[in-house]
């Protein structure tokens, strides 16, 4: 099928799904549901393209296994956090700075739609591929494997942390946090290398770099690390700060020695 109407088809059904997600969040006021709906968009649009696409058997249907699943585990993840806990304060922050505007959040939902479309371009890479290399096909899935098994690791710690009642107002600096401040950012960003990998071989195989490029521009500058810790500032103080001081934003490390306000 042609990739543009496999793209449009992808935004349609990403419209859709995110103008339903507006009005969920307009009655629950908790905007948060974006972001398990663009994991379960792009999760579909890896599906899209394994079905229609014009790539080899082996390519396409990777990019369906992995990509569909990459969605699934993120997108229910999210989905539990949201269902089970108040907005997240940087939607909280934003609803007060727009005022509740609904058609501002409109738009926002909205051009989350036109992100699932970005990030589906390393999808629609790999199913394009009309060549079958073993050996970056087994280096893709590998790379895929290892950061959706560290990304599940750090999100479990985190919610352990976050389930102890003691530690509310105390930042986590257990397991792989100790050596990382996202270390879920840094497994979500290494995850998109995998499908630069599965597109080698594609006559568009430089759109899968897209994936990690743009994801960690997203991550460090645009809508990841800087309100993250911007809301940690706000509801940890101290404790964040000397965070910040010992342990690396993003690439793991060992930590610096800094004095743990916790106690």
């Amino acid at each position: 099928m042609n990739p543009w109407l496999l793209l449009l088809a992808v935004w349609l059904f990403a419209v859709v799904m995110m103008s339903l997600g507006w009005l969920w969040q307009s009655r629950h006021r908790n905007a948060g549901i974006v972001d398990a709906l663009w994991a379960a968009g792009l999760g579909f649009s890896a599906l899209l393209f394994a079905l229609f696409a014009d790539g080899s058997g082996w390519p396409r249907l990777a990019v369906g296994l992995l990509g569909g699943l990459w969605g699934v585990r993120l997108g229910l993840h999210l989905w539990q956090r949201v269902r089970g806990e108040a907005e997240d304060g940087r939607y909280r922050n934003l609803r007060a700075h727009w005022q509740d505007n609904q058609l501002k959040f409109f738009l926002f939902f909205q051009f989350q739609a036109l992100l699932i479309v970005l990030f589906a371009l390393p999808f629609l890479a790999v199913a394009r591929n009309t060549a079958t290399y073993i050996p970056w096909l087994i280096a893709g899935t590998l790379i895929w494997l290892g950061s959706v098994l560290g990304e599940s690791i750090a999100d479990l710690q985190l919610a352990r942390f976050r389930a102890v009642p003691a530690n509310r107002g105390r930042t986590c600096r257990d397991g792989l946090w100790r050596y990382s401040r996202h270390p879920n950012y840094f497994f979500e960003w290494l995850h998109w290398f995998a499908y630069a990998c599965l597109a080698i071989g594609s006559p568009i195989a430089w759109l899968a770099w897209s994936g990690p490029v743009v994801m960690y521009v997203f991550l460090r500058w645009i809508s990841g690390i800087p309100y993250t810790e911007a809301q940690a500032l706000r509801t940890r103080g101290d404790d964040y700060r000397a965070y910040q001081e010992s342990t690396p934003m993003l690439l793991p490390w060992f930590p610096k020695h800094s004095p743990d306000t916790r106690s």
